[in-house]
């Protein structure tokens, strides 16, 4: 008889705990309610499948770069250094299990994931609005919709290369995200 009743949050980390040993692929649900002493039903009260703990995974970053944008630190700073700041500040918060986060996005670009790779781009999409949010923007119109475009490409290009590269030092990528931000018409955009 299951003893506990963990929360979301517990059981997440549980998860994560348990996938940087064996890899995301290999992560059985019912394993991870065994180490938490608990059943299945009450893993299914929190997350209905597998890739409700990879958003709830994303939606920690979301929060970490939220909570970074209410530093009174950003304020004085032009558009493009809050972009870096809130970019880099998410992906901190990925950063203690980052070998299992490209794990986790590998898994929902199986072949048989469709559904899994459109909720992908939905989430992409997700956190560039609370990428925009968080740092002030106020576009409108096409010259929003130009600017979240482009700020998508920004933001998959240094969020692979954060992956693909994880003994880089944080000044470069800084200086590879700079270089996302500073091309045109991004850069004419945030000045704006």
């Amino acid at each position: 008889m299951p003893r506990s009743s963990p929360s979301a949050a517990h059981i997440l980390d549980k998860a994560l705990e348990l996938a940087d040993l064996c890899g995301w692929e290999r992560l059985h649900l019912h394993e991870v309610a065994e180490e938490l002493d608990c059943d299945l039903a009450t893993i299914a009260r929190h997350y209905r499948q597998k890739d409700d703990l990879v958003e709830a995974w994303f939606d920690r970053a979301d929060q970490a770069m939220l909570t970074r944008a209410t530093a009174t630190d950003l304020v004085a700073l032009d558009a493009e250094k809050r972009l870096e700041e809130l970019l880099l500040a998410w992906l901190a918060a990925l950063a203690p299990h980052r070998t299992v986060t490209g794990q986790m996005l590998l898994y929902k670009l199986e072949p048989g994931h469709i559904h899994l790779q459109v909720g992908g781009l939905l989430r992409v999409s997700r956190t560039v609005q609370w990428w925009r949010e968080a740092a002030g923007r106020r576009t409108l119109h096409l010259a929003r919709i130009a600017e979240e475009s482009l700020l998508s490409a920004a933001y998959l290009r240094t969020f692979v290369h954060w992956l693909r590269h994880r003994d880089e030092h944080e000044a470069e990528l800084r200086a590879l995200l700079r270089r996302q931000l500073r091309r045109a018409p991004l850069a004419h955009l945030l000045r704006t």
